[in-house]
């Protein structure tokens, strides 16, 4: 039968070979409609998740969620549905997002929380897995092992400052201070404003490689090199060209616009760095030339923390290899794969040190300086507790600590819901059972703005703070929670704590007030200003 069937169409096709194409295309266009429709119908009316209230076209096509990922809507847009269909709302065939503060817990928090999704795998660095792209407990537990006491706050306490004061987080915070007591006073003499992001981001690498690579970066020292005050307008411009722009920044800015693809089920062999060449075509907000210089400089700074790296030192590299090589050794037998897993980590800790914590100091500048009142009363509380005792740690008062989290609250650093994937049983919540493999989420976004837990929750307000209720203690997600929870959350809070305090201290945002009104970001995984600044000017 087949092959008389093959025989007909041969005739056909020497009779007619343009029919035959015709009806080919024809029958598998009709074909893959009719898949599609089918499709279409068993997601909105048969699909486990049909019951999930959403609109219908979430339902019918990843699509939906995957476009407003793209174009940095994702948490506006899903804040409005939830706002007409809930707080469990289905955002994809197979994604949900919940804005309850209920589900943090299970999903989390409890028995070490559901594994992540494979969502994370486009976070890969180098086509190795690191401590956060890691979708199982079991996959990273001996790295995290090795080195959770470099995260621990006591470690941490230590290192801020020690007789190698020039060395330690200490240090790196005095010369942010200093850094930006320079650019404030070249504010009030040129009327130029500054971008504090940038250099927020200087202390926030030179901060991260100090402490864990025993290795500074230098991006503060890169700032030192500008212009004089009574330089020629044609060198000025020339030099700020230059050094508007940290060296690292377009290294962060490619991972950071990873994010806008991190809803495309896509993957593909090197499809990272073509995610990256996607970014600078459809944004232009990097060159190619400025991009791979960036990246060249971080991938020889890690190669030198690698091979320079001392056994035995306590440092983040010569911890993890060690772990490396009795792994690697097992796996490979391959002593430059694991050398190459351990610069990945490297990599991921230039990228996410950079940008989350440089986000959030910045923000922390802009929202003092819309604030002189806070500002004011933040030099104040410190002035008053150093003369009652010269000896206590600024670090520790409470309304300083009251100000950096509510900074945070508002600092939108990673705005999106954190997915993962429901366990082989299956979960139920609020009269709904996700199958196994169903993305479930919160956002940031979403248990931050809840007026419920934080009246006028859109304004800044640090006194909410100094007697918190304990559902704002738990719905406070800039670090996610759980055992999944941002590692580097301690030493985050710390260089926050650290610099508020520096920065109250020496009256360097006396007379500074924010350039926008709002800063806007794309609401990607990890957010980006758009126009990359963050700008204060000095009267």
């Amino acid at each position: 039968m087949a092959s008389l069937l093959w025989r007909m169409v041969q005739e056909a096709w020497m009779h007619n070979p343009w029919a035959v194409l015709k009806s080919t295309v024809l029958t598998a266009v009709v074909a893959a409609l009719s898949l599609a429709f089918i499709t279409f119908l068993y997601r909105l009316f048969l699909h486990p998740l049909s019951r999930v209230p959403g609109p219908w076209l979430a339902g019918c096509s990843s699509l939906w969620l995957a476009w407003h990922t793209f174009v940095g809507d994702e948490c506006t847009a899903i804040w409005k549905l939830h706002e007409k269909y809930g707080s469990v709302l289905r955002v994809g065939p197979n994604d949900v997002d919940i804005s309850d503060l209920e589900a943090v817990g299970p999903i989390y928090v409890e028995r070490g929380g559901f594994p992540k999704t494979i969502n994370y795998g486009m976070f890969d660095v180098d086509g190795h897995a690191t401590l956060f792209s890691s979708l199982t407990r079991e996959e990273r537990l001996p790295r995290v092992r090795a080195i959770a006491p470099l995260f621990a706050t006591a470690a941490i306490r230590k290192a801020s400052y020690d007789e190698a004061h020039d060395k330690e987080l200490g240090g790196v915070v005095d010369r942010f201070a200093n850094c930006l007591k320079r650019e404030a006073n070249r504010s009030r003499s040129t009327g130029r404003s500054v971008n504090v992001l940038n250099l927020a981001r200087s202390m926030a690498l030179d901060a991260v490689s100090t402490y864990l690579f025993q290795l500074p970066y230098g991006a503060l020292m890169e700032s030192d090199d500008v212009p004089a005050e009574d330089a020629e307008p044609e060198q000025t411009n020339q030099m700020n060209e230059q050094h508007n722009v940290m060296s690292a920044s377009p290294f962060v800015d490619a991972f950071v616009g990873v994010g806008a693809f991190f809803n495309m089920h896509v993957w593909l062999p090197g499809w990272d760095m073509k995610v990256m060449e996607w970014i600078d075509r459809f944004t232009g907000t990097m060159t190619t030339d400025t991009t791979d210089d960036s990246m060249k400089k971080i991938d020889e700074y890690t190669t030198r923390l690698v091979e320079t790296a001392v056994p035995g030192s306590g440092s983040y590299m010569s911890r993890l290899l060690a772990v490396a090589e009795k792994n690697g050794a097992e796996v490979t037998g391959s002593k430059s794969f694991w050398r190459k897993q351990v610069q990945a980590e490297c990599k991921d800790v230039c990228f996410a040190g950079t940008d989350s914590s440089g986000m959030n100091l910045a923000m922390l500048l802009w929202q003092l300086s819309r604030h002189p009142d806070v500002y004011k009363r933040l030099a104040k509380e410190l002035a008053d507790m150093l003369a009652t005792d010269p000896d206590a740690d600024a670090t520790t008062n409470h309304y300083l600590r009251a100000v950096v989290r509510e900074s945070l609250r508002l600092s939108w650093a990673n705005p999106i819901r954190l997915p993962r994937a429901v366990p082989d049983k299956g979960w139920s919540f609020s009269g709904y059972l996700f199958p196994p493999g169903t993305a479930v989420g919160v956002a940031s976004f979403q248990l931050h703005q809840d007026e419920a837990v934080f009246p006028r929750a859109t304004a800044f307000l640090p006194d909410r703070w100094l007697q918190p209720t304990e559902q704002m203690l738990s719905s406070f997600f800039a670090f996610g929670k759980g055992g999944r929870a941002c590692i580097g959350q301690n030493l985050g809070m710390a260089e926050l704590h650290m610099a508020a305090a520096r920065i109250a201290q020496s009256n360097v945002l006396d007379g500074a007030k924010p350039v926008q009104e709002h800063i806007t970001i794309l609401e990607w995984f990890n957010s980006r200003v758009i126009g990359e600044e963050i700008l204060i000017r000095w009267e």
